[in-house]
Formats: structure tokens, sequence, C-alpha cells
């Protein structure tokens, strides 16, 4: 276990050691390093550096026409840390260039632009990140100007085991050109190998800043160098975290009564607790916490089996020699599956029933397959010949997972809580699980995981805490709310409480049940509305909930409560369309004013939404 590094008393007075604390309270490693420099450098004699570089900040002074202003909309944080690379590139090579977070650029200056990278992550199936809703509205809007003198280019990240992959990055580079302005390069679209992309992406558009901003420019770059005392962990480099406690938290015996009654739709959801002692990792209420997870051996078996492969097989890749197996097991992407994927599939096995599912004519079929298959199912239903060099070539490189985060730091300490839905199914034939939760879920007390910290900073309680909030949390979707719950406890704010919880069965689904209704003893919690959609014969789900309750619902909102709603896709548009629904019907509103109402919500940061 590392030690924690001793920190000295601090020489501050008491009012500047709280504005520090605030300051840097929820900061990432390459934020604080940043600080830690310009501390620093003050500290040398140094004159401030500049400032033209701010996330999420205010613009520089630079005139438009000698300026890059690079703009990202983030779900996860891979946008916006392939935009802060790219601006900090732009600013070493001596171009001046602000940097924003989408719904922090002021849309009546994109008629000024003359040079503007955008680069933006994909939701799901082609929606944009909720950081950059309002800005791709306005774009695609009647009230986008035209933009005869700007010049631009734009990077999109997906995942290509959807369908619209990089939709929101297409539409964006589309309609730009649509209002006049002149592409500098083809839209980059960055799969989960984000670097093969994004790298010769960036690569391109520094060449192009330094053809497109003026010689006459002012520099930004400044000599100030970051001390980098002690280790960030990032999904590159991961801090161990030792397993304190796993439980299961639904139906108590997957194989049991429960599971007899429901049959394979039966949940099993586990808590676990893992220790940061030593790590100096720092989460709030509303990030998650990323795993670095290795493919559970079901999985790694069953793709040597239908390939007919031999998993001891040491087999060189990418400059690297190691066992077949351990290329599989640490390496790969072993269920989701991708377009790409589909695509060498077809080529090598040349059968025509792929082929036609990757025709564009059949999107929703081929919607179908990326919906129930993994990557065994493609295999065995497409079956080829593989050679390990090819396999491996076509399979993707394995991606980490995020999990919602179920804690907080001022009620656990050192530790961090998560709640995890362990996928386990019947399909095709055969038993299927999910490549993190299957692994999470086999994991023993003491174990070493490879976690960190993933900010997300439009999901958070508010500042003010004596507002109320509204939490819509269905299954595992109540994760983060446990933990705004026990923040809102610790700090004592006297803001009201709302949760909205839904699963399919009260008796085996009502996660954190006892920890709900101690809440609601000690006043912890205010208010708690459930919906258990098969206990009945009618389906009851958290859409009904708002529904009845609507009238208060509105009342809360008018009052200045926050809004938050965590768990599937699916799910966080039928809330939202509920929500349209109660404002119509209790707010007195037409549809477009109530579709006004929650992107001002967004806006103002009181609606914040965390969907997967």
């Amino acid at each position: 276990m590392t030690a924690a590094a001793t920190v000295p008393p601090s020489p501050l007075p008491e009012d500047r050691r709280v504005l520090l604390t605030r300051l840097v309270d929820g900061l990432d490693g390459n934020s604080l390093w940043w600080l830690s420099g310009f501390a620093a450098g003050l500290a040398q004699g140094t004159p401030p550096p500049s400032l033209a570089v701010i996330p999420g900040g205010q613009a520089g002074n630079q005139p438009a026409q000698n300026r890059l202003t690079v703009i990202y909309g983030s779900q996860t944080g891979n946008a916006r840390r392939a935009a802060e690379q790219l601006a900090a590139e732009a600013e070493a090579a001596g171009l001046p260039v602000r940097l924003l977070r989408a719904d922090a650029y002021a849309t009546r200056e994109l008629a000024n632009e003359r040079l503007l990278y955008i680069v933006i992550s994909t939701q799901g199936e082609g929606d944009p990140p909720d950081d950059a809703i309002g800005l791709v509205e306005f774009i695609a809007g009647k009230r986008a100007p035209k933009l005869p003198e700007l010049k631009y280019a734009v990077l999109g990240l997906g995942d290509s085991s959807y369908v619209e992959f990089c939709g929101i990055a297409r539409k964006l580079d589309s309609r730009l050109a649509e209002l006049g302005a002149t592409r500098l390069q083809t839209v980059g679209e960055a799969d989960l190998d984000i670097d093969s992309v994004v790298d010769p992406w960036r690569a391109q558009a520094l060449r192009d800043a330094r053809a497109n901003i003026s010689e006459t420019a002012a520099p930004t770059t400044s000599n100030v160098t970051p001390l980098r005392h002690g280790t960030v962990y990032s999904a590159q480099h991961p801090f161990n975290a030792e397993l304190l406690s796993r439980q299961v938290i639904s139906g108590r015996d997957f194989k049991g009564p429960a599971y007899a009654q429901y049959g394979t739709a039966a949940k099993h959801v586990h808590h676990l607790e893992l220790s940061l002692e030593g790590s100096n990792l720092h989460y709030e209420p509303g990030d998650a916490l990323g795993i670095v997870h290795r493919n559970p051996a079901e999985l790694v078996e069953a793709v040597l089996d239908v390939t007919g492969l031999d998993g001891s097989q040491s087999v060189e890749h990418d400059g690297h020699g190691r066992p077949l197996g351990q290329w599989l097991a640490e390496h790969r992407e072993l269920t989701r599956i991708s377009r790409p994927l589909l695509a060498a599939v077809a080529e090598r096995s040349a059968h025509p029933e792929l082929a036609r599912l990757l025709d564009p004519a059949h999107k929703s079929e081929l919607a179908a397959v990326f919906e129930d298959h993994q990557l065994v199912d493609v295999l065995r239903r497409w079956p080829a010949e593989w050679s390990p060099e090819a396999l491996l070539s076509t399979l993707r490189p394995a991606a980490q997972r995020l999990y919602s985060i179920a804690s907080s730091r001022k009620r656990v300490g050192e530790e961090v809580h998560l709640t995890v839905d362990e996928l386990r199914y019947h399909a095709h034939g055969s038993t299927h699980l999910g490549a993190a939760s299957g692994f999470l879920a086999a994991l023993e007390e003491g174990a070493q995981l490879p976690v960190y910290v993933e900010a997300n900073e439009r999901f958070r309680v508010p500042a003010d805490n004596s507002r109320d909030i509204i939490m819509i949390g269905p299954g595992t979707g109540v994760a983060p709310f446990r933990g705004f719950v026990q923040e809102r406890a610790e700090t004592g704010a006297a803001g009201r409480n709302w949760l909205f919880f839904g699963a399919r069965h009260f008796n085996t689904d009502f996660l954190y049940q006892s920890e709900w209704q101690d809440a609601l003893r000690r006043k912890e919690l205010q208010r708690l509305d459930l919906a258990f959609s098969r206990d009945q014969a009618d389906k009851v789900y958290v859409q009904q909930r708002l529904r009845t309750r609507g009238r208060d619902l509105y009342e809360w909102l008018q009052n200045g409560a926050h809004l938050y709603v965590c768990g599937a896709i699916a799910m966080g548009k039928d809330v939202h369309a509920t929500l349209l629904d109660v404002l119509r019907e209790h707010g007195g509103l037409d549809e477009d004013a109530a579709r006004d109402y929650l992107t001002r919500l967004h806006t103002e940061g009181r609606y914040g939404r965390d969907v997967y």
C-alpha cells in the first residue's frame, strides 16, 4: 500500500484557505498540475501565464480573426481530453487559442469566428452529449448565422456498436458546410480505439491552424513548468484499489427461489465497496469510477472454442508478443460488436445475409443484431476461418467501463462504492454475460481492482444547498443518488430531496431499500415515489409516477429545484418526454415552450442527466 504524502500546515489565512479548498475541490489531475505550475511561476517571480486556454471558461482577448476556438461536448470525458490536448498543443506552438465546453460557449459569437474546431461525442443512437444540446440545437436551427468566413473542422468520438456512429459529428460537419463555412479536413470519426483517429486528425488540425492564423498574433505560451508531486491515476495508469466488500442487494440467490420465479429476467445486483487509501483520488457525488477489467474466462473460452484457436499460442501484434488467451482476456473487446467487426466477418465468411444486413437500407435489422448479439454469436452465425493474427486485427481494443459512484466521501472517507448489475442472460442457445460486470461479480474480498475517477461536472448537487432536488433513477440508475443523499445529509443541506425509483419487483429489486427507509426517518429524504412494473397486471413505470405527481413536480421546478435523471438511454428519453407532458399539463405551455423550458433548465445547470 502506498503511503499518503505528508502535507505541512497551511500558512494561509483562514479565508484564503477556504477559497483555495473550494477552488481545487473536484479538479482533475491535469487541472491540478497546471495550477501547481501557475503558483510555482508566481513564487519565482514569473509573470502570470496566459489564461487563453480556459476549459469551460471565458474567451481570450485575441480578435476572432487571429484566434483558434476549440469547443468540446463530452459525456464521459474522452472528447474533453482530446480537446484539451489539441488546445494545449496549439498553445505550445504559440497560437492564440481558447477552449470552451459547449454549454459555456456564447452562440452569438459564432458569426464572428474565423477558425473553429469542434470535438464532440455521440451519445447512444445519434444524440448529442448533455453539455452540447444547446449548441447543437442552435447550429441546426433557424437562428444559426451564415458563415462564409469561417474555416472549421469537426472531430467525432463514438462507439461503432451503435448504428448512428459519430452521428452528431457528421450532422454538425454537414450543417456548418451548409451555412457556408469552409471545411479544413474530413470529419474525424474515432471509435473506442481513439488515438488511431484522433492523433492524425489533431496533427492536421495544428497544421491548418498555423496556416490560418496571422503570424502577427500574440503568442500565448508561458514558461511555467508544472510541478508533478505524486502520481495522477488515469485509464492508462489506474490505481489498484482493494475490494473491501461485495454484497448482493437484489434477489438473495441468483439460482434460488427468485431466479426460479422470474427466470432469466431476474436481476443480480452487487454493492461493492473499494478502498482508495493512499491513492489521493478525489471524487464528488455524480462522478464515475472507471474500471479496467479483465474479460471473464467464460468469454475467452467461448471465442477460442468457436474459432478453434489455441489460447496458449504466442502471437505478435502491435509490437507485443503475448499468448492469444492473454490478448483476448486483457486487450480485446469480446462482448460489444461494431460495424467494422461485422464488415470484416462478412468479407472473411462471404456470407450474403451479413452483407445484406450491412446495406444502409437494412439499418433497423442491423440495429437488432447490435442489440442482442455478442462477438461469439457473430462468429457462430457467420463462421469463417481465422488465424490468431487476423482475429486480433479484427477485434477492437478493450474499452474501460464507467460506473456511477454510489457514495459521498464525506460519509465513507477513503472509500468508493458502486452498484453493479451483473449482466447474465440466455440467447442464441447459450449463456451470455457482461465483460466488466461478470469480472466484478466474480471478485473476492481483498482482490485488487484497477480504477480511476472520471469527473462529471454537469452532474453535481447544487452549490446552493437550500435548493430542492428531484432525482429519477430506475434500477441501478439510483446509484449516484445514494451519493447525493449522503452528501446533502453530511453538509446539512436545507433543501428537500425527492427520489423516484423504479424496478421490476418490490421483493427482489428494491435496491438499498433499508437505506431509503432510514433516510426517510432521519429526514434526509423527504419524498420517495416507487414504481414496480411487474408486481401487478398493468405495468407501472416511473413515467406514470411522474405524471401522477405532476402538479407537485412542476411546483418544485418553478421554485428552483434541480432535476436529475440517471439510467438507460431509452429510459432517459421516455422521462424527458414525460417531463414535457407535465409542463404542458400543469404549466399551460405549448410544445415549443415546454421544450424551451427544459432547455433553459439544462443551460442553467438545473437539469442533469447521466444516461448510458
